[in-house]
């Protein structure tokens, strides 16, 4: 009865619009009254759950990203691609895949990859003739692959929850990130040409240097925080800081893009960031106190057994769900009420728990481009000044894309598992 009630609150509140951290810990709490649950471990439990080196990362890797996109380093990592290959057809489609996939190993997130990116490269786009409806598309899509490309901040969340490795798990998001940037590359050379869509004038070679030494601070910075973290030289939560180090001495002293008042700015939407992540986690850590006070999990794993689904079968259950749940809820909500339920069937079904990461994630992402809620609509009709409808058509054409990618990594776990195991 308490977990009825739970979950009919929980959407209540959400419906009327009550912020998820709040909605959560406001329906757990009362949840574990009902069941007699003494209240005053709690405030303990919500405290512990969020002091955790591991998840020290995440202010680390919001904080990098935004210096990143205000300090200059984006927009010279654009200029460097632009230089190569905007001229070509489909050449700046290619440029804003590149560059949000690059800009995705720094800030772990999509809707800070797709604002710092979009912001730049949809009106270069319209100015070079390409549709605005496509270029917004194409901004909220490659944006999405902030989650996927290591550092990930959904699956520094399924490392602390599942209590294994995010090195790991970051090693298990590369090859399905490049997967999907590849294949969007691939489809939006065609667009382009069957829509002739041309590129800008091009930039001869001799000037093509000038941009790419510029770039060079840019592009090292993924390599810096990546081999760091697979060398084993630092933590990724150490990798985090070092990355904030980096770009506020490139941001400061090398491009001369950030003054006090930027940098005031940017620490104050980290903290913004930081604190709604926190609080979301805490709320979640409640949420798994009734979950395991009643033995939902066992009960679910139970349910699963005696249902006879094979492995198949469960994960297209698990991705419609997380499909749905993305397009209301975000990732840092969806791993933090559902990996607890899962987890205990994951051996039972044989299902490696790094492969199902990147299955949540990847739905996750097919969330964040789906209405009602998708973030990356808001974002960039946000920073494109249209219609929330008008990015959805464009993000029409890439779905089915992200549906194939999907379907190839649920079949070929080796996609993900290639240099985990």
């Amino acid at each position: 009865m308490a977990t009825i009630i739970l979950i009919a609150l929980l959407f209540v509140l959400a419906f009327l619009r009550v912020p998820i951290a709040i909605s959560l810990g406001v329906s757990s709490i009362i949840a574990l009254w009902m069941v007699g649950f003494s209240l005053d471990t709690v405030i303990q439990k919500m405290f512990t759950g969020v002091n955790s080196t591991t998840l020290m990362a995440i202010p680390g890797f919001v904080f990098a990203g935004l210096l990143m996109a205000q300090g200059g380093i984006s927009k010279y990592l654009i200029e460097c691609i632009r230089a190569w290959i905007g001229h070509t057809k489909g050449g700046l489609s290619v440029v804003t895949i590149i560059t949000c996939m690059i800009f995705a190993a720094i800030s772990g997130s999509s809707p800070a990859t797709a604002a710092a990116i979009g912001a730049i490269m949809i009106p270069m786009m319209v100015q070079a003739g390409y549709e605005k409806k496509y270029s917004m598309g194409l901004i909220a899509t490659a944006g999405t692959l902030g989650i996927l490309m290591p550092p990930s901040i959904p699956l520094i969340l399924y490392g602390s929850v599942a209590e294994i490795s995010t090195g790991k798990l970051f090693s298990a998001g590369i090859f399905p990130a490049l997967l999907l940037g590849g294949v969007l590359i691939i489809a939006a050379v065609i667009v382009a040409n069957r829509k002739n869509y041309g590129g800008l004038e091009k930039v001869p070679m001799s000037k093509r240097w000038k941009p790419s030494i510029k770039a060079i601070w840019g592009l090292i910075m993924p390599i810096l925080i990546l081999g760091s973290i697979y060398t084993g030289i630092v933590t990724p939560t150490e990798a985090s800081f070092v990355a904030v180090l980096y770009a506020i001495i490139i941001s400061v002293l090398v491009y001369r893009g950030m003054n006090w008042k930027n940098f005031i700015n940017i620490t104050k939407q980290s903290i913004n960031t930081t604190s709604m992540i926190f609080l979301v986690i805490a709320a979640a850590l409640v949420f798994g106190m009734f979950l395991t006070t009643e033995q939902v999990p066992q009960a679910f794993a139970q349910w699963v057994i005696d249902s006879g689904f094979n492995k198949w079968t469960f994960l297209l259950i698990v991705s419609i769900l997380f499909f749905i749940l993305g397009m209301f809820l975000e990732p840092t909500a969806i791993i933090l009420i559902t990996l607890p339920i899962f987890l205990p069937i994951l051996q039972t079904m044989d299902i490696n728990v790094f492969h199902f990461a990147i299955i949540m994630v990847v739905n996750m992402e097919l969330g964040m481009i789906t209405p009602p809620v998708g973030l990356n609509l808001f974002v960039v009709s946000g920073i494109a000044k249209e219609r929330v409808e008008q990015v959805i058509r464009g993000v029409v054409p890439f779905f089915a894309i992200f549906v194939i990618v999907l379907i190839l990594i649920i079949v070929f776990p080796q996609i993900s598992l290639l240099i985990v195991e």
